[in-house]
């Protein structure tokens, strides 16, 4: 926010220029524009889009009838497939008939019913699955009757030429047919298209061990593939019922004062903006309201990740999902239940699995190209060992069969998009609203940070330090024509000036006329008489600079205090001194920020540049750009976007859209309570605590190292198994083992980010900065 008194910025003009709304993120050099635009278009609940192998299919089914894939986008955490504006018309059945065609269902997207579909769909998994490896194991229990324990062990190494109870290979049998029932028809959509997909991959292995006569290994793969499967829906529902506990936050009645003065338990959903309702000591707020009777300490760390219960008395915003937690309240509804800022952070970070980051991407991207290349080089290993050297065209059909089995993607493509969305939860939990998985990644990379002074570095509460009239006008004088200009505006510094007002016992009448000059004060009428009030700056472009005593201005400018002219036409009557705190937290913070490398933090602001170099010079900032109008400060995150690699704008979200619109993304600070903060940044803090800036920086790093990480252990598993099986090292079931292994192992390392939240320190040896963060609040969605 400017520090200027009265830089009333008239952003709507600048947000068009710069580029629409400032939610449309730049991130130019790394990200397609489409991964954070709007979703907008007819949406889908598909059962059995799970992952992006998934994706890919439906792209090739239905692309072609619409006008392009590129008219498709998914959301693989909730199952929805959107057909976009823009796309050739094609009717609903049309849509549902060609997804059919993939071996999956879909029909239009109902939020109410898509949570049923889900489970059904897991639910169906699970029994598949269960009966699969039931019959396996009833399978293998047989042969282990049959032949002992020294035959058991010599199953594991194939059966060879031994014969099979025709018994023993009826329970395989079952057991490869639940296992691949889910999966055949994908398998044939792929096969039909000729693009093969890792669905393609194990059944052609199923079959190809069928074939051979190793009805114990074409079981297991079959099992294990539909376990592999079953997991990886697991992990996406146990991310999605995460971010669903959000949900749980508010609950579903409040106690409504009707109007004969009695209450009663009403959904929710029915109070109208305007009605009361009571929460007592320990309940949740049902709604977003305003406080009109009694007095309490309210919990609202769901919604800002604040440790300290934050007092609340009559006047004082509340929000819904936060609980109270001691006193009763009466408090007024400000908003209906679908619009609470509970219900944004909900909606948004349930959009914002949509938007993919360019890791995410990259991995869709090498799986389409990879399980071809494994095709091929599966049948070129079946064929060239027994053509060129005289191998066994049956063992080497047999390690083909192998690596089929091993390079199956399964466990590359989920790892990421569960990690993405861990991601998003732990940041929602911390007070920190990440608007997409494109936004994951930029913050960990951030190596220039521009910031606002009033209300980022400083308190932004800023208050009266010294009132100093000049001439023949007295103090109460100069602190009346103040109070006049200022009695309808609702600025910091105005904010200020009417509260020194009231405690001085000044009852003043508004001023007629006033007009707001952006960038330099305020203008006006009092009892027929002109008055302005404004910056210094100000005060020399109506000729009356040299009337502010020099050694007067330098001792307020340098005491980093911000200095009010007040005159006439006849020139300057007084000089009001406005100081705003610098916050306690701010200098540990840029040492932070400068210890996790973000090598230029440049300071921003309307404020004369005494005044911000002594503030800057306090907590250590590199850079400072002073006197600045918003295009100004447009022009200064264009000059550091040209010299950095990513740049990050912090401001309110508001009188900050235009250079926030110009930085590869935009941080809004405090957001609870600003519908406009919450919808204009690509990351809004909830509250104004600059401390989460390292800890989202240290979180982006995390969650870009677990996603490499399991990109690591995916490829290096499966090239140690392409190596030894070109050596006829590797066995079937050993493939399977190490598959299914590294599909848990990747999942789990993922779902460790859902813990992020209570982290407190950023890393690389940064001085601890952050609060606790919640965790109690969420931690059944754990």
């Amino acid at each position: 926010m400017p520090s200027d008194p009265h830089i009333h910025d008239r952003v709507t003009a600048h947000r068009q220029e710069i580029g629409g709304c400032c939610g449309n993120a730049r991130y130019d050099k790394d990200m397609p524009t489409t991964a954070t635009t709007p979703v907008k278009g007819r949406s889908f609940q598909v059962s059995g889009l799970d992952c992006a192998e998934e994706i890919a299919i439906l792209g090739r089914a239905v692309g072609p009838e619409i006008g392009g894939k590129g008219h498709l986008a998914f959301d693989v955490i909730n199952g929805r497939m959107t057909v976009l504006d823009g796309a050739e018309p094609v009717t609903d059945a049309r849509i549902a008939e060609l997804v059919a065609s993939t071996g999956m269902t879909a029909r239009p997207w109902d939020a109410e019913t898509a949570s049923e579909d889900r489970a059904a769909h897991l639910a169906r998994q699970r029994w598949f699955t269960m009966l699969s490896g039931g019959f396996w194991a009833a399978g293998f229990l047989w042969h282990l009757i049959e032949t002992g324990l020294g035959g058991a062990v010599g199953i594991f190494s194939g059966h060879g030429d031994a014969p099979m109870h025709l018994t023993e290979a009826g329970l395989f049998g079952i057991a490869i047919l639940f296992g691949v029932w889910l999966v055949a028809p994908k398998a044939w959509s792929s096969a039909r298209r000729l693009s093969p997909d890792m669905n393609l991959l194990m059944v052609v292995a199923v079959a190809g061990a069928i074939g051979l006569g190793e009805f114990f290994e074409a079981a297991t793969v079959a099992f294990f593939f539909s376990l592999s499967l079953y997991l990886e829906s697991w992990s996406v529902g146990r991310a999605r019922n995460a971010v669903s506990a959000l949900l749980d936050l508010a609950p579903p009645t409040a106690r409504l004062i009707r109007a004969d003065g009695s209450e009663a338990d009403v959904p929710a959903a029915e109070v109208a903006v305007g009605d009361s309702f009571i929460v007592r000591g320990g309940d949740r707020i049902a709604l977003d309201g305003e406080v009109t009777d009694g007095a309490g300490a309210v919990d609202q760390a769901p919604i800002t990740g604040e440790s300290a219960l934050v007092a609340k008395e009559p006047g004082d915003e509340v929000y819904a999902g936060t609980i109270n937690g001691e006193g009763t309240l009466t408090v007024r509804a400000t908003k209906l239940a679908s619009d609470t800022v509970l219900a944004k952070i909900i909606r948004m970070v349930g959009d914002a699995h949509a938007r993919r980051a360019p890791v995410e991407q990259w991995v869709a991207k090498f799986a389409r190209i990879y399980t071809p290349v494994v095709m091929v080089l599966a049948v070129t290993i079946a064929l060239l060992p027994p053509l060129l050297f005289g191998g066994a065209w049956d063992f080497w059909f047999y390690n083909a069969l192998v690596l089929l089995v091993i390079a199956c993607p399964c466990a590359l493509v989920i790892s990421t998009p569960v990690s993405i969305v861990a991601s998003l939860t732990a940041s929602a939990r911390a007070g920190v609203l990440i608007k997409g998985g494109a936004y994951v990644e930029a913050p960990g990379r951030t190596t220039a940070l521009a910031m606002d002074k009033t209300g980022t570095i400083t308190m932004g509460e800023p208050e009266v330090a010294g009132i100093h009239p000049l001439g023949t006008t007295s103090e109460a004088e100069l602190l009346s024509l103040a109070t006049a200009l200022e009695a309808r505006s609702s600025h910091p510094l105005a904010r200020a000036i009417l509260d020194r007002a009231a405690r001085d016992g000044l009852t003043v009448a508004a001023a007629d006329e006033t007009r707001t000059v952006p960038g330099r004060g305020l203008e006006g009428q009092a009892n027929g008489r002109s008055i302005w009030l404004g910056s210094d700056r100000f005060a020399e472009e109506k000729g009356f600079g040299n009337a502010i005593p020099g050694d007067l201005r330098n001792r307020i400018e340098a005491g980093g205090s911000t200095l009010v002219a007040v005159g006439d036409d006849a020139g300057v009557v007084g000089v009001l001194e406005l100081r705003d705190r610098i916050r306690p937290e701010a200098k540990g913070v840029i040492a932070a920020l400068h210890a996790q490398g973000v090598n230029t933090i440049v300071m921003l602001t309307g404020d004369n540049a005494r005044t911000a170099r002594a503030v800057a010079a306090e907590v250590g900032i590199d850079e400072v750009r002073a006197e600045l109008l918003p295009e100004d400060k447009v022009t200064a995150i264009g000059e550091l976007v040209a010299r950095h690699d990513m740049v990050a704008m912090i401001g309110d979200g508001v009188n900050d859209a235009p250079a926030m619109a110009r930085a590869h993304y935009g941080i809004a600070m405090g957001a609870v309570g600003s519908d406009a903060a919450i919808e204009t940044a690509d990351i809004a803090l909830m509250t104004d605590d600059i401390a989460r800036v390292p800890w989202l920086i240290g979180h982006s790093r995390r969650t870009m190292s677990i996603i490499h990480q399991n990109i690591g252990i995916s490829l290096v598993t499966k090239a140690a198994f392409v190596v030894a099986t070109a050596f006829g090292l590797a066995s079937m079931w050993g493939a399977i083992a190490a598959d299914v292994g590294v599909s848990l192992l990747v999942v789990a390392n993922a779902l460790r980010l859902l813990n992020a939240a209570g982290r407190k320190s950023p890393p690389e040896g940064g001085e601890p900065v952050g609060e606790r963060m919640a965790q109690g609040a969420l931690a059944h969605g754990h």
